[in-house]
């Protein structure tokens, strides 16, 4: 069987002037300008729809389809096929029942428009009252985006933005209004996060767990400056170094070592860990207070940790982990100051991009991103990983932490794929069904079919969204208005992206640098230009 859909024409009001006068550019009346090609309906009215036999109706291809589409969400493109545009957002799919969780993760090679994609998806959330929260941009990728939404954006790095991975942030501001047995469970998640992260750092620097021992004097040293604090100081890994270093009574009968030098001989390692921690090669970005927290209240948040590249892969890893940690915590309080009353109800949008680069610093690391991400869905927060290919994931220390990589592409109800080859696709066919056809489809975007100079790649802006068992969804995007800079990853490589390049490190507005902000600029971005285009579809990514 076919479903059909003929839709009435729909009546257009004339333009009017006030609403002209507070605009430079006119903006269309809701049933657009009573001219031709004046613009478009922003509300369709449902359509007849009738039902038969693809036999009796297969002369009016291409307005017959299997399915239609989603419309919930953000439009991310057409439909390959027949054209119908697709929205994506995991939190509207969620609500809208098409998926069980709010997890997303994205596939693909280099260079086919993974960050374009997600970047359309921040935009959308945005003009959707969502808050995206890109917890640790590497590149940068997103500065720009974010600052153009009026967002906030705290850059990590020496001499720049400091973070403290003790830092219980606006989890501190909620206990402090908290009471009784909820009050008593938040302490323990503040603890167990403060404990977490800095077993995650060690185990970073050292290459190696830490011993049960050494997980204990650390949980009870943290627990001493927090009672030495009253709960109002936030404690810091230089402060938990000189609490060791001086063994009081507590931490040597946690030690289980009664003598002064059986003690300094038990946490002489761990010494030396926190050391590295304080004035090793992440000297200058752990080993102080928090310069800038993460403020709530903006329409988005980036926290940019380029700056730390050069330093290496373990102090970018590190980096990584503690955004994460931070930016979960902000969620964790601002669910709990809605549960009291006094602070409104928000959804969120998670982006953690390069996640293979925080996930091979160490053996144990995975486990700890794990722990992060598992409860989204409770704190009413989707989330969207991105990554290359799953050989990233394969490549880490032990089978456990594989397994468990494994199961964050498993875990997310919808998968993204962009161009992949052949070998890339029977791997992910384990994790998610893939047939034959959609197999093929995916591996032709993957690389260009020639050599000649100046040949647009196959696969620049093609997506098949998968969801489960259900055939995949293949979406071709297209970019309008501003987001041909905004979304531009390549801004120094003018040819190579095929868009006219961002002028280098001005990443302010691009109306008239500065421009519209905060929910107006996304809702511009999602809506087009003046004229209501979405943009052509044989034209996107070029």
């Amino acid at each position: 069987m076919a479903n059909t859909r003929r839709h009435r024409a729909l009546p257009a009001a004339p333009p009017s002037p006030a609403r002209s006068s507070l605009s430079a550019v006119p903006l269309a009346p809701a049933w657009g300008w009573k001219i031709p090609d004046g613009g478009r309906a922003v509300h369709v009215a449902p359509g007849l729809e009738y039902q038969a036999t693809t036999t009796q109706l297969c002369g009016l291809f291409p307005f017959v389809a299997g399915s239609g589409t989603p419309v919930a969400g953000t439009p991310v493109g057409r439909h390959q096929l027949w054209g119908e545009v697709v929205c994506l957002d995991p939190l509207a799919w969620l609500r809208a029942g098409l998926v069980t969780n709010p997890g997303m993760f994205v596939l693909g090679q280099p260079g086919t428009g993974k960050s374009a994609l997600v970047k359309r998806l921040v935009t959308g959330a945005v003009a959707a009252g969502t808050r995206p929260l890109i917890l640790g941009d590497a590149k940068p990728d997103y500065t720009a985006l974010i600052r153009h939404l009026g967002g906030q954006v705290i850059r990590i790095g020496r001499g720049l933005d400091k973070i403290n991975p003790l830092d219980a942030g606006p989890l501190g501001a909620a206990l402090r209004q908290m009471t009784g047995p909820a009050a008593g469970q938040l302490r323990q998640e503040v603890r167990f996060r403060r404990l977490s992260l800095l077993m995650a750092l060690a185990t970073l620097i050292r290459e190696a767990r830490l011993s049960n021992a050494e997980e204990v004097i650390l949980g009870r040293a943290i627990d001493l400056l927090d009672d030495r604090g009253n709960g109002t100081v936030q404690p810091t890994v230089t402060d938990v170094l000189n609490v060791i270093e001086q063994g009081p009574d507590t931490l040597r009968s946690a030690a289980r070592a009664s003598a002064p030098h059986r003690y300094a001989a038990r946490v002489a390692d761990l010494v030396f860990t926190l050391d590295l921690l304080c004035t090793g090669s992440l000297a200058g970005v752990f080993d102080g207070h928090t310069s800038q927290p993460i403020d709530l209240d903006a329409p988005a948040v980036s926290v940019d940790i380029s700056a730390v590249r050069a330093a290496g892969d373990k102090l970018l890893t590190a980096a990584m982990l503690c955004t994460w940690s931070y930016g979960f915590g902000c969620v964790d309080a601002a669910s709990a100051l809605a549960g009291l009353g006094a602070a409104p109800r928000r959804s969120y949008l998670g982006v953690m991009d390069e996640l293979w680069r925080a996930l091979r610093g160490a053996p144990g690391l995975v486990e700890h991103a794990d722990s992060l991400t598992r409860l989204n869905r409770a704190r009413g927060m989707a989330s969207i990983m991105i990554t290359h290919s799953l050989a990233d994931l394969d490549a880490l220390a032990t089978e456990q932490d594989r397994a468990r990589a494994r199961g964050f592409m498993d875990r997310c109800a919808i998968t993204v794929l962009a161009g992949l080859p052949p070998r890339e696709l029977a791997r992910v066919n384990e994790i998610t069904p893939l047939t034959g056809p959609e197999q093929a489809l995916v591996a032709s975007w993957s690389a260009p079919e020639s050599y000649q100079p100046g040949v647009r790649h196959p696969g620049r802006g093609k997506y098949l969204i998968k969801t489960g068992e259900r055939l995949g969804i293949p979406v071709q995007l297209s970019l309008v208005g501003p987001e041909h800079h905004l979304y531009d990853t390549d801004p120094t490589f003018e040819t190579l992206s095929g868009w006219s390049a961002a002028s280098p490190g001005d990443d302010r507005p691009l109306a008239d640098r500065p421009g519209s902000r905060g929910r107006p600029a996304a809702d511009q971005a999602i809506r087009g230009d003046q004229h209501g285009h979405l943009g052509d579809p044989a034209g996107s990514l070029r």
